[in-house]
């Protein structure tokens, strides 16, 4: 959604790289193309003029004047200022002292509430929670039956007394699920109300009477955030008519221009408290400005990506592979590859994930067009392996490898491929378990940072080839000279007959990289 955003502030930043020092010109040109870059993701006018103000104000004070990196400076600025227009610090549910807590979800129709109580649902049952969802939606077509279908999915209970479709009377509803919630022991009662195609006196009237026959301990207010400005307007109305605690933003993985999702929580005065991101009831979690913000200016989300890998794998798995890899390479077979690589995919969608990463932002089209499938396909391969294959992927020769083919419907090639990278894979893992960095080979096929065993044989091939002269004239000759730079430097090239190694000391900030002694 903030794709556009996020290009035109990346390039207005790389105006500023390379400079000493910034003129009052070349933060007024800054400034600009800052307005415009927020005026076209749709952010409103009153938000970009105060962020602007604001820019201006600390880029042209002391703090970026003195600082040695002032494009940097002016970066930090923005990030800042950005997390602030977002809610400042993230905020999180108010509890009940006495249970059950009740969270009413209010908005426009085709907001996503009905949805959205499911994956709030879910999540709270992974954070130990037992929900209740309430079907106050009696007048939409199918509201009560879709709810239900969602609250199954989810794996939580449903309250839906009535059969909806314009029967029943959601007030009565409401008040009842309270008494049901603490009957059946729920701590948290999640209520869904109908919504209108705009703001009406009928809407705010019902949803008003809810909210007082329940007396909800958060009022939140569900923002299609691919609707434009309209969303502002509507949170504001529905903020003086109603009111609400928190905002949650659905949709976010749309392809609008979503400035309107940065302008709600600076206008309404209210914070963004979740996210939804996805169609999937997993595709939601808490609203985190400062990750957001992050994100928007391409410096990735490193700390979502950690909490999702938490989630996922468990310390006694990832301390029994790390044990593995370091007894050595050949203990790491291609099942735990299969077992690593269907973990990954449990965490989510693999250009969501790599999309987390910090600089990912300038290889956007190759993650867009990622094919996930990929994924399926070698999984398909190493499940149509025999175990013995799949242990020692050594014993793989022409014949298994066309039977392997066509089991899994994929050319010989493929499953060639696959072997050569996971014994690539699978040396660097070792290393890496057993060492750390310090002798760490390059990963294949990445530019830049080494290569394969067999590209590795050539070049030290080529190179002592070139070294040695095949006339014994002159190789005598190489020799005595090779013999002369060795009494004169070591093998850092330092003089004194390798006396400089001895006195090499490392500078402070590279010795906390070492391994203690």
């Amino acid at each position: 959604m903030f794709d556009t955003l996020s290009d035109r502030l990346a390039a207005t930043f790389k105006n500023l790289r390379g400079k000493g020092r910034l003129s009052e010109a070349d933060i007024d040109t800054t400034a600009r193309e800052i307005r415009i870059a927020l005026l076209e993701a749709d952010v409103a006018l009153p938000v970009v003029r105060a962020f602007i103000k604001q820019i201006k104000e600390r880029s042209l004070g002391a703090e970026v004047s003195q600082a040695l990196n002032p494009a940097q400076q002016v970066i930090k600025i923005v990030d800042e200022e950005l997390i602030g227009i977002l809610g400042g610090e993230a905020r999180r549910l108010r509890f009940a002292k006495q249970p059950p807590t009740v969270i009413m979800l209010a908005g426009l129709q085709g907001a996503g509430k009905t949805t959205l109580a499911g994956k709030l649902g879910l999540w709270l049952k992974s954070q130990g929670h037992a929900p209740l969802l309430v079907a106050c939606d009696l007048q939409r077509p199918n509201a009560v039956n879709q709810l239900s279908v969602v609250a199954e999915r989810a794996g939580v209970a449903v309250f839906a007394p009535e059969p909806g479709n314009g029967v029943g009377d959601p007030v009565k509803v409401a008040e009842d699920s309270i008494e049901f919630a603490k009957t059946k022991q729920h701590d948290v009662v999640i209520v869904d109300t109908a919504g209108r195609l705009g703001i009406d006196e009928e809407l705010m009237r019902q949803a008003a009477d809810i909210r007082d026959a329940v007396r909800p301990d958060e009022v939140l207010f569900v923002v299609d955030a691919m609707i434009g400005q309209d969303a502002v307007n509507t949170a504001e109305a529905f903020r003086d008519g109603v009111g609400f605690d928190g905002v949650v933003l659905s949709k976010l993985d749309g392809d609008a221009r979503g400035g309107a999702a940065l302008s709600i929580a600076h206008v309404t005065g209210r914070q963004i408290m979740f996210a939804s991101n996805g169609e999937k009831l997993d595709d939601f979690d808490a609203f985190h400005p400062d990750r957001m913000a992050s994100r928007i200016l391409g410096m990735g989300d490193m700390l979502s990506l950690i909490e999702k890998a938490e989630q996922t794998f468990s310390q006694q798995e990832a301390e029994k592979m790390a044990a593995k890899l370091a007894k050595g390479p050949k203990e790491f077979t291609l099942d735990d590859f299969l077992a690593q690589m269907e973990q990954v995919r449990k965490m989510g969608s693999i250009s969501k994930l790599l999309g987390m990463l910090p600089g990912m932002a300038q290889m956007k089209d190759q993650i867009n067009n990622l094919d996930e499938r990929d994924v399926d396909r070698t999984a398909a391969i190493i499940k149509s392996m025999t175990p013995a294959e799949r242990q020692d992927p050594h014993i793989i020769n022409g014949s298994r490898r066309a039977r392997i083919a066509r089991g899994s419907g994929v050319d010989v090639s493929a499953v060639k491929n696959l072997v050569e990278r996971f014994f690539d894979a699978r040396k660097m893992m070792s290393r890496m378990a057993q060492g750390g960095l310090p002798g760490m080979p390059g990963m294949p096929g990445m530019p830049g940072m080494g290569g394969s065993a067999k590209r590795k044989g050539k070049q030290q091939k080529k190179a002592k080839g070139r070294q040695r002269s095949g006339n014994p004239l002159k190789r005598a000759q190489q020799e005595q000279e090779a013999a002369a730079r060795r009494e004169q430097g070591d093998a850092l090239g330092l003089p004194g007959g390798g006396q400089g190694a001895k006195d090499f000391e490392l500078p402070e900030e590279f010795k906390d990289f070492l391994p203690p002694k």
